[in-house]
């Protein structure tokens, strides 16, 4: 089995994209797994703080690293926004294969110095254990948000990204470059969607010259996530979409079998509608179309 690392930095070289997919329970775990094994492609599975807190972050190292042993299968597991050593140290020794060291809303200065003792710290347990950084706001929370005005995000410039990633030694950094968590309510109609800026993802990629990551791909423009491929980004991480077809699909499963008391007789429409979103944005990662 190749390592993360190797897997992250191969998607650059050959400009595709590793989806990156939340998990909080099976349902989500299965639906993603399924989509991966059918077309064959690595895939990231993801659990915040509070994912980990609900699941178990022993619990959930066991489930992923029993699939990729059972099915000979590159499925990776990753610590998302990690917010604390401790949290961070919690799931390195549980065996997740990465951690996003969150701290971005620290002062640059001091986010840098923190994120530096993680990754020695989290290295000197397990030396393949790939550290990603964050710099700059894109805000929190992968939830529907009232339309309204557009938050007024402030970009990460080339000269922070190439400060951070040469101080902390980060394997992978996540910047703002328009991106941001959560969906407002005209994208889950597909009214609206959220756009990228695009240079400055070159101009970041060519200053730190490391794998970069896209948290909040969600309700994104295809195009756009396209063309943030070519432009550098390695890894695309998807969650709200995900707990909208999670729910959607719990719902029909629900109003199907009203008189239905058997999980594993509700829950197949769960599993489908997110297998069905996994595939759609697997597909989109994994084209190499000339842009």
């Amino acid at each position: 089995m190749k390592k993360l690392i190797d897997v992250v930095q191969e998607a650059g070289k050959t400009c595709v994209a590793i989806g990156h997919f939340n998990i909080a329970d099976l349902v989500i775990l299965k639906g993603v797994f399924e989509a991966a094994r059918e077309l064959k492609v690595p895939v990231m599975v993801g659990a915040s703080e509070g994912e980990r807190e609900f699941a178990g972050t022993r619990q959930l190292a066991a489930v992923v690293r029993s699939v990729r042993e059972e099915f000979d299968f590159p499925i990776f597991l990753n610590a998302d926004h990690t917010h604390s050593l401790a949290k961070g140290l919690e799931a390195v020794k549980a065996g997740f294969d990465s951690v996003v060291f969150d701290l971005s809303t620290l002062p640059l200065e001091e986010n840098a110095r923190l994120t530096e003792q993680a990754v020695e710290t989290f290295k000197s347990i397990n030396p393949e254990v790939v550290v990603e950084g964050e710099i700059g706001d894109i805000g929190s929370g992968s939830e529907i948000h009232a339309d309204g005005p557009t938050p007024d995000r402030t970009l990460t410039t080339p000269e922070e990204a190439r400060q951070f990633v040469t101080e902390t030694k980060v394997d992978v950094l996540a910047p703002a470059v328009g991106n941001s968590h959560g969906m407002r309510r005209g994208m889950v109609t597909g009214k609206e969607r959220k756009h990228l800026a695009l240079e400055r993802i070159r101009e970041i990629k060519s200053a730190t010259c490391v794998p970069l990551t896209l948290h909040g791909g969600s309700g994104t423009a295809d195009d756009d996530l396209k063309q943030a491929i070519h432009a550098g980004v390695n890894v695309i991480h998807i969650n709200t979409e995900l707990r909208l077809a999670w729910k959607q699909g719990l719902e029909a499963g629900l109003a199907k079998r009203e008189d239905e008391v058997v999980p594993y007789k509700i829950l197949p429409p769960a599993v489908a509608a997110v297998r069905n979103v996994v595939s759609a944005r697997l597909r989109l990662f994994g084209e190499q179309n000339q842009l």
